[in-house]
């Protein structure tokens, strides 16, 4: 084999290991590592570096994110923290590194396809497994998980099963409207309701609740603009009407929900999810008006936060169950700038992606990840964070230059 072509099936199967992801992100963390390892370690041996650094310098997408992952670095410089909660956290945001190797292997649109139409098949399977468990079909816990949970769920809990739910439904009915008529189009819509089924009524998950109705409301603009965002907007209403009549599990949510909002009060020691919540964005707004322009370091939260609830009864933390303030809290305001530009550079460029669809999932991605964070440190997590920077990895592959650049 000459150089040339190891060089090329080096690459050839960094891409494929790339799309396989697609496959495992929503099912194990274990084969996303070697399929990960495999990407990168194959990545190197196709030696085309010059080639891929004239791609990244055209991509503000892959740029943003390696900057943002500069600035945590920049991060481990101060602060009082032990040194392993450091590298902790930076290792978890540095994930976000691997967008910029993925843009450099999706150009043809052949592969972002291929990627494309893994991970619709991986979530599809998801829903199916889930529904055959509620239906009895399969028992209650038949993967390997930890802990078991009352709930229809695969391998994940059902915070992440719910946010990948509600996307799947996005995807399907996008898949959807881009497919011809025909048999086709009916299995993509059938599978979109059996999916937004799934995280409204079947596995109970407030997150994926509230970004399955932005990315719904979302589908419906880009479906009929003004028109389509009041019609899906009525159909939620009436759905979840409907679904709310019928469902103990959504009745049950929506009432605990309430309920513990109504029942936490500041300054007295949480018993309930919504009070840890409401407790921790209480004490580490406290946080941030101590530190606001540089924040405790990367990875300097739990120490911070350890001391802010000192001779209290409330309970250290490791995060504070949202992305905004955690990064706040460790940053500063640069890292508050940081990650929203991080999610408003690929939504503004996603239009500019060569193929319409690409571009409505790109802003899906940014805005199940975006509206997620709101309630959880969600780029803190593996598999949130990994689907993340490989979706828009593989679908900004595809971005071209401005016309002039």
């Amino acid at each position: 084999m000459t150089l040339a072509g190891f060089q090329q099936r080096s690459e050839d199967l960094a891409r494929g290991s790339a799309v396989a992801l697609g496959l495992s992100i929503p099912f194990s963390v274990a084969a996303d590592g070697v399929l990960l390892a495999l990407a990168l370690v194959c990545w190197l041996l196709a030696d085309r570096y010059r080639e891929r650094w004239a791609m990244l310098r055209r991509n503000p997408v892959a740029l943003m994110a390696l900057g943002f992952v500069a600035l945590l670095a920049v991060g481990l410089l101060y602060g009082e923290r032990p040194r392993s909660d450091a590298l902790l956290y930076f290792g978890k945001y540095a994930d976000l590194a691997v967008l910029g190797v993925f843009v450099t292997l999706f150009g043809d649109p052949a592969w972002r396809r291929r990627a494309i139409l893994a991970l619709a098949g991986a979530l599809a399977l998801l829903v199916v497994i889930s529904y055959l468990i509620k239906l009895g079909v399969l028992p209650l816990t038949p993967w390997a998980r930890r802990v078991p949970v009352p709930y229809p769920i695969v391998v994940m809990d059902t915070l992440t099963h719910g946010i990948l739910v509600a996307f799947a439904a996005f995807l399907f009915a996008v898949l959807g409207l881009q497919a011809p008529r025909g048999r086709v189009r009916v299995l993509w819509f059938a599978l979109a309701a059996l999916a937004a089924g799934n995280a409204l009524f079947i596995v109970p998950g407030r997150t994926g609740y509230v970004v399955l109705a932005a990315l719904a409301l979302y589908f419906g603009y880009v479906w009929r603009r003004l028109a389509g965002l009041a019609l899906v907007a009525l159909a939620g209403v009436v759905v979840v009407g409907v679904g709310y009549t019928a469902s103990s599990t959504l009745q049950g949510r929506v009432a605990e929900t309430e309920r513990e909002a109504r029942e936490w009060q500041p300054g007295v020691a949480a018993r309930t999810s919504v009070g840890y919540r409401l407790e921790f964005y209480d004490n580490t707004l406290k946080l941030i008006r101590e530190r606001p322009l540089l924040g405790a370091g990367t990875g300097g939260f739990p120490s911070a936060y350890k001391q802010q609830v000192a001779g209290t009864q409330m309970a250290p933390a490791g995060h504070p169950h949202n992305e905004y303030l955690h990064l706040v809290s460790q940053l500063g305001i640069p890292g508050l700038v940081a990650l929203i530009a991080l999610f408003w550079i690929p939504w503004r460029l996603a239009p500019r992606l060569p193929l319409a669809h690409e571009g409505v999932l790109a802003r899906g991605i940014v805005l199940t990840i975006a509206v997620g964070c709101v309630f959880n440190s969600l780029l803190l997590d593996h598999t949130e964070g990994l689907f993340f920077a490989w979706g828009l990895g593989v679908l900004f592959g595809g971005l071209t230059p401005p016309r002039g650049g």
